[in-house]
């Protein structure tokens, strides 16, 4: 057998007779045998997605940058003979793994809920008999049938027959699809009137439902969070590597103990590396998920949280996002002196609601909405929709007497009413028009007059459209106010697009991606970054687009719901499913909203600013304590000759600094009003002065505990301990806020953990747990200084903030 997969769309010009050639088939479909061979040939009508093992994943994050650094100063721990310590630094590294295991992305999931979509049952012709079978089980070359309330099973191309499918969430096209003989049908599309045979072109990932699957299975969103903890660590390691070369090149001039070299490094190590970061921006986002959540919005992808602060553009689907993806009346045209509640009550009447037919269902709800009175009139039969007429009939019965009255296409019923005069028939035409530049569909409706029922005469036109969400256009205007620029993307026509973008403010500036399709990669970019969205697109463009924007440095946010959607949701830094997605979609977003309406868009994005804010002053925090730490422990070698903490000092410290001030979790923040963008190098000049201030407190202490206290040199290692750690505790609650301290209250949750490290380490001193004991007075003398300390930088703080953009 030579059978070899094509394209779908390579079947759309070609014939039925070349189609059943090309698959080798025929109209009586295939026999059990060459089904068999095709299965083994081509494989089941699935999508296969290759699974990770979990206990692989969990202990590859025992692997990396930061964990190798980890794991070498555990190392040195126990070839120092410091178990304890060791201890302390394994459970640390744990901590993180479990953490990051636990809240790792749900969105592998897309690819499960594909092949569910699947899992459907559909009738075929075999052994020239028709019988359900499992849509698994479909080949090209199968004979299927397929009515009203079908899932498309496969790509196929229509035998005979006409159908009206919705493709929605595959194409993004809003209006239901009439199609015909020799016509393709997608994947996955539903049919909403008729019935008809088809022949199967494609399956699986062949078909174009599956080649988005293999969109979605490549889609992959940069990791800003790790890019972050990266450069925070790389800089704090430039430091630390600097100061343990200084110190051991001078320990071995003054032939120390190489012990105590190594016992630097791993101090130098432990207090350089960020060893809750992980954790922590894992707590932090967990925290702006759980006020997402209570907004009505669920997140599956955790780092998306933290990165929807720095989008600056939001790409927005237009069908089902930005509208309600149900085909609505838009207006009433009467004519032939008529009324608009004429045309809607000889509509309704010439619908049924139990037909399921989207148009009939359209014309009741508007009429209803409308307060359109039924007195005195009655259906008395009803004439469905009949694609071959293209119109819907009734027999209504009125004050004793019956009329015709029928509904349809708009040149169809025209075509009925003979004594229209040029005049009528030129506006008719002018409003049909009009209405077609707007991308709506025009139905007309038409009555008989006397007791001739052919005799028909026009009563109106109503446009049909699907229409925008109450809470589009003041979700736009948000949007812009917060410094995020709105791009729309959809699948319809140009004309649909300009009319929705200009109802709901984006702006009219509406391209097609074969206007960018020859220019240059920059010219592509720019043309992108300055339209107002695209229009006739496919789901490969949705995600090329994003892809595009994020290659010119732009944080992309993108909104969507159909299956179309799913590669470009899981590519951008944070992918919405509005509440009526469908499972792809909601799988491959980061975020998915559970209630209508699509306002909590922009409640996500401020919260997502007030994580930042809260992330942020942990990292400017860890840093100014990492340049304090480093820069005394290195002045106290040069200056006393001897380490300043010893290994335990330092994992209490790690404790204390950088767990304790989780709580900054729940802080009172407020969001910017523009995109938040992490400036590693600018935290770190902002921490610097700061850090340096306290160092110079810390040298007085220190002076104050030898030369005042007379302390030994295990109690001056506890005052130091000590110092850090209060100043620590104190500096969170200056630079939390990016104005004066006194801007704004602390949350709660970090008052009481500050107060509670300040009270338990001062208590930890003074009873001598685990370290040489301070007397009271002392402990109150070092938190003196380190408050007047942390007190002083705030104006130098203040002013550094503002210089560095923070």
């Amino acid at each position: 057998m030579d059978l070899k997969v094509r394209a779908t769309s390579e079947y759309k010009t070609i014939s039925l007779e070349e189609t059943y050639k090309l698959l080798e088939t025929t109209i009586d479909g295939l026999s059990d045998s060459e089904v068999k061979n095709r299965l083994e040939k081509f494989g089941y009508n699935e999508i296969i997605e290759k699974k990770n093992n979990p206990l692989l994943e969990f202990l590859l994050r025992y692997w990396g940058p930061m964990p190798w650094l980890l794991e070498l100063a555990m190392g040195l721990s126990f070839v120092l003979s410091h178990y304890l310590e060791g201890i302390i630094i394994f459970v640390l590294l744990t901590m993180n793994a479990i953490i990051g295991q636990i809240h790792s992305s749900s969105s592998q999931n897309v690819i499960e809920l594909l092949k569910k979509k699947l899992a459907i049952k559909a009738k075929v012709l075999r052994n020239k008999k028709w019988s359900k079978e499992d849509a698994k089980g479909i080949v090209d070359g199968d004979i299927i049938s397929v009515k009203l309330g079908d899932i498309v099973p496969a790509d196929t191309k229509i035998i005979s027959g006409e159908l009206s499918v919705d493709q929605s969430a595959l194409t993004g096209e809003s209006l239901p699809i009439e199609t015909h003989s020799s016509d393709i049908i997608y994947s996955g599309s539903i049919v909403k009137r008729g019935e008809t045979e088809c022949i199967v072109i494609n399956t699986g990932a062949n078909t174009y439902f599956g080649k988005t699957a293999e969109l979605v299975k490549t889609a992959k969103p940069k990791s800003h969070q790790q890019e972050v903890m990266m450069a925070v660590v790389k800089y704090m390691m430039y430091l630390g590597i600097v100061a343990s070369i200084l110190v051991s090149a001078s320990a071995l001039l003054m032939h120390l103990n190489f012990l105590i070299i190594l016992t630097f490094v791993v101090i130098f190590l432990l207090g350089a590396i960020p060893v809750a970061l992980p954790a922590v921006l894992t707590i932090v986002q967990s925290v702006g998920a759980t006020e997402l959540a209570k907004k009505g919005a669920l997140v599956t992808r955790l780092d998306s949280v933290e990165d929807a602060a720095s989008i600056d553009i939001i790409c927005f689907d237009k069908t089902g996002t930005i509208t309600q993806n149900k085909l609505s009346v838009v207006d009433s045209i009467p004519f032939s002196g008529n009324k608009k509640e004429d045309v809607l009550r000889i509509a309704s009447l010439t619908s049924h609601s139990e037909g399921m037919d989207l148009i009939d269902l359209a014309v009741i709800d508007y009429a209803a909405k409308s307060g359109v009175s039924f007195n005195d009139y009655k259906q008395v039969s009803y004439t469905p929709f009949d694609p071959s007429v293209k119109r819907t009939e009734a027999i209504i019965e009125a004050g004793g007497k019956r009329f015709r009255a029928v509904k349809g296409a708009a040149q169809v019923i025209i075509s009925l009413c003979h004594d229209l005069d040029k005049g009528t028939l030129d506006e008719v035409d002018k409003t049909i028009d009009g209405f077609s530049k707007k991308g709506y569909r025009t139905i007309a409706v038409a009555r008989s007059e006397g007791d001739d029922l052919n005799n028909l005469k026009l009563v109106g036109l109503l446009p049909l459209a699907d229409p925008p969400r109450p809470d589009s256009k003041s979700m736009i205007d948000r949007a812009r106010k917060l410094g995020i620029k709105p791009l729309m993307l959809t699948g319809d026509s140009i004309d649909i697009a300009k009319e929705i973008s200009n109802q709901i403010g984006i702006g009219n500036n509406i391209i097609r991606m074969a206007d960018i399709k020859d220019l240059s990669a920059d010219q592509q970019l720019k043309t992108v970054s300055e339209c107002d969205g695209f229009a006739e697109i496919y789901p490969e463009d949705k995600y090329k687009i994003v892809k595009l924007l994020q290659s010119g440095g732009h944080m992309v946010g993108m909104t969507g719901d159909g299956v179309n959607d799913a590669p470009a949701l899981k590519q951008a830094e944070m992918g919405i499913a509005v509440s009526n997605s469908t499972d792809v979609a909601k799988a491959a977003a980061s975020v998915v909203l559970t209630e209508p309406g699509v306002g909590v868009i922009i409640d996500a994005v401020t919260i997502s600013r007030q994580t930042y804010q809260r992330m942020l002053t942990w990292v400017i925090n860890k840093v100014a304590k990492v340049i304090e730490f480093i820069v005394l422990l290195t002045i106290g070698f040069f200056w006393l000759h001897n380490i300043l903490l010893s290994l335990l000092g330092v994992s209490l410290l790690v404790f204390a600094n950088d767990f304790v001030t989780m709580s900054l979790a729940t802080d009172n923040v407020k969001s910017t009003s523009n995109p938040n963008k992490w400036k590693v190098k600018n935290n770190i000049l902002a921490s610097l002065i700061p850090a340096l201030c306290y160092v110079l407190g810390d040298v007085i202490v220190i002076l104050i505990g030898k030369y005042y206290f007379h302390l030994q040199w295990n109690e001056l290692t506890t005052l130091v301990m000590l110092g850090l750690i209060f100043n620590s505790q104190l500096r969170v609650l200056i630079v939390r806020e990016r104005r004066h301290f006194w801007s704004s209250l602390p949350g709660k949750g970090l008052l009481t953990s500050s107060i509670s490290a300040i009270i338990g380490f001062a208590l930890v001193a003074i009873f001598g747990i685990l370290v040489p004991p301070l007397n009271l007075l002392i402990v109150i003398t070092v938190f003196g200084f380190s408050a007047l300390f942390t007190l002083g930088i705030d104006f130098p703080k203040y002013y550094l903030f503002k210089k560095f953009g923070l």
